[in-house]
């Protein structure tokens, strides 16, 4: 693969080599080759330069899941920063996340009626109206302004490799949203690693599902692919009643969820067995949160294909370790070996632990954000002795395969005992009746937190707290037992999809 560093070198290196590859196709649409790609790319730097928008300027990206929505990431990027927005959020998130990025434009849909929109003009941010060309192929637009044109920029042109691409903002569950700067360099190395992890080729074809406004959806989705000048088959976002027609008509060779989408589509495998046989799968892969081995085991009959999960996170552009492609060793429960950054285990001294200890996962590399926009305090918790802290509790075997524990801001505080909600969540799932777990912690008087789990049943299946309580007791310590079983016919999820531990309780109305 050759090396870039920047995401127009990465379209240009493949409108030259290989023109006429598909780039971007969708549902029912013309695609979009490398060669066209690179000419949007082209000219929607030069419409930003015109507008007054150049490089290190901020612009926020309201769309749909669409083609639209991939290529305005990849393109506006390509000449300043793209700061791609959920479109569900309400007008004070908007007001928010815009405000604190001191964004000075936001790219829309012309048309559409997001109260970004009003927010925007409220806080003096360039409108951008995104018209959708789909005669010129999928993902294709023009860019135009509301009122008056800006003063022609004077640091223009196309991005450097130390220039920030990408800002997202963390989830913010503990607390205020931080921003994560990516630069050119992070988000290409992140893209080249996910590449060769996944031994990606021109030949191959993603099933796109992802979220994109989320940092698994944008690197792994979208920049993985394109690293290799590979097609990427763009829906409007997850449909699992809509997935199989999907793979009927992209005949992908992989994609990638998060594991609640991969459930969903395990369900409705039954009926599209067919589906599925003429159209084989080189692998599906899975990230962003932990997968139940008992899952892995079922997609990987279903599909006949194998699962490979992987570790990221947004600071880290993505993947920190993955699971390594047949005939490398696999392991159901790990998330696999460095798959780009290094990776080391950490005591509360910011001593480096040896193999089997359990400690905080620790990364360098340079995929690696050099730091959080305007906050001293979070990046000196964030940093130690050259290493990023990833918040996450885990332990390296001598072969270098991490098994997590848990966020460390998710081990559940038992009156002093410490318990990973992933250890409890395994020993529910082995359950036949038992589809989904999510264990975490509720409040307790005298404790601080005891153990609760919220469980959805598999269709037909009936099953009582004292039964699943009675079968985990048999398998846990009493003090992990869960106290309260909460069977649900589904769990709240975070907008990407997420299962979310920390604030579960008091959404499920669970006081001490």
């Amino acid at each position: 693969m050759k090396k870039f560093t920047t995401l127009s070198e990465m379209v240009a290196l493949h409108a030259k080599d290989t023109p006429e590859a598909i780039a971007i196709s969708a549902p029912a649409a013309k695609p979009l080759s490398y060669k066209a790609l690179n000419l949007l790319l082209e000219n929607t730097v030069d419409t930003l330069n015109k507008q007054g928008i150049g490089r290190g300027d901020r612009v926020g990206i309201v769309l749909p899941n669409c083609p639209e929505m991939a290529t305005s990431f990849v393109t506006i990027a390509s000449g300043c920063t793209a700061a791609p927005l959920n479109i569900a959020y309400r007008a004070d998130e908007f007001e928010f996340y815009l405000g604190d990025l001191k964004a000075k434009a936001l790219a829309v849909a012309k048309g559409s009626d997001t109260p970004a929109r009003a927010v925007a003009a409220k806080l003096g941010i360039t409108i951008l109206e995104l018209t959708p060309l789909p005669e010129n192929g999928a993902g294709s637009f023009t860019l135009s302004t509301e009122g008056k044109s800006g003063k022609p920029v004077a640091d223009g042109g196309l991005a450097h490799a130390d220039d920030v691409a990408l800002i997202l903002h963390t989830s913010g569950t503990t607390s205020r949203p931080k921003i994560v700067p990516l630069t050119h360099k992070n988000v290409c190395a992140s893209a080249r690693n996910i590449s060769a992890t996944l031994k990606l080729q021109q030949s191959d074809r993603e099933l796109h599902v992802m979220p994109l406004f989320h940092i698994h959806g944008l690197i792994a989705g979208v920049l993985a692919p394109m690293a290799v000048g590979s097609q990427i088959f763009c829906t409007p976002g997850f449909n699992a009643l809509k997935f199989f027609a999907w793979m009927k008509e992209c005949k992908p060779t992989w994609y990638t969820a998060v594991p609640t989408m991969h459930q969903t589509i395990l369900s409705r495998a039954a009926g599209n067995f067919e589906v599925i046989a003429a159209n084989p799968l080189r692998f599906l892969r899975s990230s962003s949160a932990s997968m139940p081995t008992q899952v892995i085991a079922e997609l990987e009959k279903v599909f006949n294909a194998p699962l490979i999960e992987s570790y990221g996170m947004t600071e880290a552009a993505h993947q920190m370790a993955s699971n390594p492609l047949p005939p490398a060793r696999r392991i159901p429960g790990s998330v696999g070996i460095a798959a780009g950054p290094e990776i080391g285990i950490m005591d509360i001294n910011g001593s480096l632990l040896t193999p089997g200890e359990v400690g905080e996962v620790v990364i360098r590399g340079d995929n690696v954000t050099l730091g959080y926009g305007n906050n001293a305090k979070a990046n000196a918790e964030a940093f130690i002795n050259g290493w990023f802290r990833t918040g996450d509790q885990g332990t390296l075997s001598s072969e270098g395969y991490l098994m997590l524990t848990g966020r460390l801001k998710e081990i559940i505080n038992c009156g002093g005992e410490k318990i990973s909600p992933l250890e409890v969540d395994e020993v529910l799932m082995d359950h036949p009746s038992v589809m989904q777990v999510v264990t975490f912690a509720m409040p307790h008087e005298k404790l601080g937190e005891d153990v609760a789990a919220a469980v959805v049943l598999r269709e037909g299946c009936s099953l009582t707290e004292r039964e699943l309580r009675d079968f985990a007791a048999t398998r846990l310590a009493d003090f992990k037992v869960p106290k309260k079983i909460l069977f649900m016919p589904e769990i709240p999820k975070g907008a990407t999809g997420k299962l979310q531990r920390i604030g579960l309780a008091a959404k499920l109305g669970l006081s001490a």
